[in-house]
């Protein structure tokens, strides 16, 4: 599997403060955006995969709406985020 617990709590722990803080909008956009750049990187081998392709468009989905409710709760950790992992905006 792609995505292990370690490689899950290294992701918490850099992005949301701490292991075990896997709940706060940063740590989730943060493991969203990992497995969008996984996901891309199957669909760039596989075009056909439509299943892989709707579970993509739902991530983004979810990362877009999270990171909408970070826009309008708190502007700083909103840009924090976006830069610390290269999103564009």
């Amino acid at each position: 599997m792609y995505l292990e617990k370690a490689k899950k709590a290294e992701i918490f722990e850099q992005y949301g403060g701490g292991a075990t803080n896997t709940g706060s909008a940063e740590s989730q956009i943060a493991l969203f955006t990992y497995r969008i750049k996984h996901l891309t990187e199957h669909l760039k081998q596989n075009h056909k995969d439509h299943v892989t392709a709707r579970s993509l468009t739902i991530l983004v989905g979810k990362r877009r709406a999270l990171l909408k409710y970070l826009y309008d709760r708190d502007i700083n950790r909103y840009r924090a985020i976006i830069k610390a992992l290269g999103l564009r905006k």
